[in-house]
């Protein structure tokens, strides 16, 4: 029973945690960037925000943002977050469908307990890479504007993309670590202590007919 909450909690954070890393990484409010104060910001057109598709500049009256098509022309760190942002998010798929293939009240015809543990194990394991790529773009990304054009403050995408690893983190390692014995652990645990029955009972046997 405390197998069965520990995998489904699993499954419900892992499910959460990859809505927060899409949300990331199709929205494009990652920092907001300033060399003075909001107010001389604005003032000057200065205030903006940087994603990963766009960057914007934000004043009282204008909001206006470029796209970042030019690919080879862009700072290794968007390139690099870019990428492991969208393979995060299509693993996340596969992932979710191996963790909840192997929940306990989901059954695949009649397949043995084995082949169950064995699927949790591996969505889970997916499930932590889809935790790893966000951590790694979620925390260089914000580094690297900061070199480039001063950070002054974080955006909800990033705050979004933090929570949703963080969720893939803690539901990943539940899932994996905690799914329960396989089935042929049970199987040679079980042979194992029919053969310490079976030894101990020939041994007494074996007394009586001496006495």
């Amino acid at each position: 029973m405390a197998s069965t909450c520990v995998q489904m909690s699993g499954f419900l954070l892992s499910c959460f945690g990859w809505i927060g890393i899409i949300i990331a990484t199709a929205t494009s409010e990652w920092v907001v960037t300033c060399r003075f104060d909001i107010t001389t910001c604005k003032k000057m057109d200065e205030l903006g925000t940087r994603g990963l598709w766009e960057d914007c500049v934000l004043s009282t009256d204008l909001y206006h943002c470029r796209s970042l098509t030019d690919i080879l022309l862009l700072p290794a760190y968007i390139q690099t977050s870019r990428a492991l942002m969208i393979s995060a998010s299509i693993l996340g798929l596969p992932a979710i469908l191996l963790v909840m293939m192997s929940l306990p009240c989901i059954n695949l015809g009649s397949e043995p307990q084995s082949i169950k543990h064995k699927r949790s194990v591996l969505g889970g394991v997916l499930v932590l890479l889809v935790a790893f790529g966000g951590i790694i773009s979620t925390v260089w990304f914000p580094i690297g504007v900061h070199r480039d054009s001063g950070l002054m403050t974080f955006g909800y995408s990033l705050y979004t993309g933090w929570v949703g690893s963080a969720l893939c983190l803690f539901g990943g390692s539940m899932v994996s670590c905690c799914s329960g014995d396989s089935l042929q652990y049970d199987e040679d645990r079980y042979y194992y202590a029919k053969q310490g029955e079976d030894t101990t009972a020939s041994t007494n046997h074996a007394k009586s007919a001496q006495v």
